[in-house]
């Protein structure tokens, strides 16, 4: 089965810094996309980052010039690098994987368990 696994999650200080990793398992021919997204505490979940195969890279606004999406292929793993980290990033994170073909006909869409980010003021 195809699993997600994430890691680097944690409790910071406002200026602070994480980097959060995440890697794909399983029956995996390919991923088109790896995703972030996060959901603060009282609200729906947004996309932060994108991250296409070929390595193009998308992100929301509010962490444009502070968050880094990068991916390792041959290890299907995406990481997201947090800098100048401010109360209002305190969300669960969670790492997504868009369109996995798991075979010549199929693709599914995977999520991992979401992981903790607490900033403090």
């Amino acid at each position: 089965q195809v699993q997600l696994v994430e890691s680097g999650g944690g409790l910071v200080q406002t200026g602070g810094s994480l980097r959060l990793s995440c890697a794909a398992s399983g029956s995996i021919i390919s991923i088109n996309a790896m995703n972030w997204y996060r959901q603060p505490p009282g609200n729906q979940r947004e996309l932060v980052a994108r991250i296409t195969n070929f390595g193009t890279a998308n992100y929301a606004d509010s962490v444009k010039g502070r968050f880094t999406i990068s991916r390792d292929n041959a290890k299907n793993t995406v990481y997201l690098q947090m800098n100048s980290l401010k109360p209002e990033d305190t969300a669960v994170y969670y790492c997504n994987a868009d369109s996995v073909r798991v075979s010549s006909y199929r693709w599914i869409n995977v999520w991992g368990q979401g992981t903790q980010v607490t900033v403090s003021s």
